[in-house]
């Protein structure tokens, strides 16, 4: 069975002899959302391209997100236009045209009570009507977005039922974007890059670069090879300064716990609280659909070593809980946590001011010579736009056609539905690919049984992230194809059977 874009171990093998016999018009240093979204422009306009990684698609900060798609609410009230309306466009963009398997509405409620004064509340209603407006200048419709507005208490608490009610006056209702899953995301844009011609080698390290020639490791197989690129595009994230040492970053990090939704009362809708002596900063707890609570996140200043998997600290617990508690009847603790992440933010460093006040608008960096840029900032929303920019710098420096991302749905992407016979699982993860993929079970049917007992995941999500969307070890597969390893206790149970489909296609 045949899929665009498949990445697996032998078309990794034929994308590494291509990429070090070719001469590359952009080698893309780094699988995350942005290094992805490079390879997928750059691709599509017609540019060679390679994209290497050293560890895995969505490794680092690209899965480490509060899988939302926002519309750039907190940008408007701190002033930042620019980014707001970007961000608006964007999401529009993911929501109709490239993602929308992945990316759905999302109800949210900030609850009017003792820790949101009158006024408060006024301004915050202000600000989703404010947001509401760059959503019609966008193009988003009602029907995707619907129009926020101010609700009593008893609909709030049908919402979120365990909100506490006695000095509840209300809430603000609004809407905005959520995706399925960050990492999900990260691989259909690979895939549909891969699919446009671009060669994507992941478990490859660049070693080293200078005026277009990068020396590359093969984590895997143990060589070293040199990839010649007109120009090499830095999309390392928070680890960009390993690659330019000139890059000066503010990591910010940001720390999430996760929680049972029954801790919450099985929530239906997203609860934002704010954090108490502090301008436009809020913690929520975001339900995502299979029983757990995603909640964050922090905002601080970070300065010690930059971890692909950074611990979450008990005073980033603590901070999280607390504050969202102040919304609640049950106070949760730490017996509520059931997995922790959390992830970097690769803020440019502007010098003063707290990491919280930096822009998240992305910057380009460009060697003089034009053979080294450098992307960072930025966020998981306006990934495109991002790419689109940098690309654009290598196009006018050396010709080519214009970005055509805004519209090219990427593997995947149908509009949500019901599909008959088909797992509803699937089809939010897969979209128009989900008839195919349980297929994969043709000759097995329990492959469309759950990993074990309980949970959301089918055996043949493992199946195709072995066979198409390029997991290399039990490592890719469990903890970015299908995110077992945010909840460690559940990963271990996967293992078993993660280890058994890999024997069996080496076989």
């Amino acid at each position: 069975m045949s899929f665009a874009g498949s990445l697996n171990a032998a078309q990794r093998a034929t994308d590494i002899a291509r990429i070090a016999a070719e001469e590359l018009d952009v080698l893309v240093i780094g699988g995350g959302i942005t290094g992805a979204g490079v390879a997928l422009d750059a691709a599509m306009r017609g540019l060679r391209t390679g994209l290497v990684e050293r560890r895995d698609l969505a490794n680092g900060t690209s899965r480490w997100s509060s899988k939302l798609i926002h519309g750039g609410l907190r940008y408007l009230r701190q002033g930042q236009l620019g980014i707001a309306w970007e961000s608006a466009r964007e999401r529009h963009i993911l929501m109709t045209t490239t993602a929308p398997h992945l990316v759905h509405p999302l109800p949210f409620i900030a609850p009017l009570n003792s820790t949101l004064s009158p006024l408060g509340g006024a301004l915050t209603e202000v600000g989703v009507r404010a947001g509401d407006v760059l959503r019609l200048a966008s193009g988003t419709r009602r029907r995707q977005l619907p129009a926020p507005r101010r609700i009593s208490a008893l609909e709030a608490q049908r919402l979120v039922g365990g909100l506490r009610t006695d000095d509840l006056r209300g809430a603000v209702l609004f809407w905005d974007g959520q995706v399925e899953d960050d990492a999900r995301l990260v691989i259909a844009v690979a895939r549909t890059a891969a699919s446009k011609g671009a060669a994507v080698a992941t478990h490859c390290t660049a070693l080293s670069t200078a005026a277009g020639r990068v020396q590359v490791r093969d984590e895997i197989g143990g060589t070293t090879f040199e990839v010649r690129a007109r120009t090499v595009v830095n999309a390392c994230g928070v680890w960009a300064g390993t690659i330019d040492r000139s890059v000066r970053l503010r990591p910010s990090k940001g720390a999430h716990v996760v929680v049972d939704a029954r801790a919450l009362l099985e929530p239906r809708a997203a609860l934002i609280t704010p954090v108490l002596g502090e301008s436009a900063r809020w913690v929520g707890a975001t339900p995502t659909g299979d029983g757990r609570v995603i909640v964050g996140v922090t905002d601080d200043a970070f300065d010690g070593p930059i971890d692909d998997e950074p611990a979450v600290g008990a005073a980033e617990e603590d901070f999280l809980l607390d504050t969202l508690s102040l919304a609640l009847q049950r106070s949760l603790t730490g017996a509520d946590v059931l997995g922790r992440y959390a992830g970097f933010r690769p803020l440019l460093d502007t010098g003063g001011g707290s990491t919280a006040d930096l822009s998240r608008s992305h910057s380009i960096l460009e060697s003089p010579d034009g053979t080294l840029l450098t992307v960072v900032g930025g966020k998981l929303t306006t990934y495109r736009r991002m790419a689109q920019d940098a690309v654009d710098r290598v196009v006018a420096r050396h010709g080519g056609p214009r970005s055509g991302t805004a519209s090219q749905p990427l593997i995947g992407a149908c509009a949500r539905g019901a599909t008959t016979g088909v797992p509803a699982r699937l089809v939010r993860r897969y979209g128009s690919e989900a008839e195919a993929v349980a297929g994969l079970a043709v000759h097995d049917r329990a492959l469309l049984e759950p990993v074990f007992a309980g949970s959301p995941v089918l055996g043949v999500e493992l199946l195709f992230g072995i066979l198409h969307e390029g997991a290399m070890d039990i490592d890719d597969l469990l903890d970015r194809r299908v995110r077992l390893g945010v909840v460690p206790a559940e990963r271990r149970r996967a293992e078993a059977l993660a280890t058994d489909l890999f024997g069996g296609l080496a076989a």
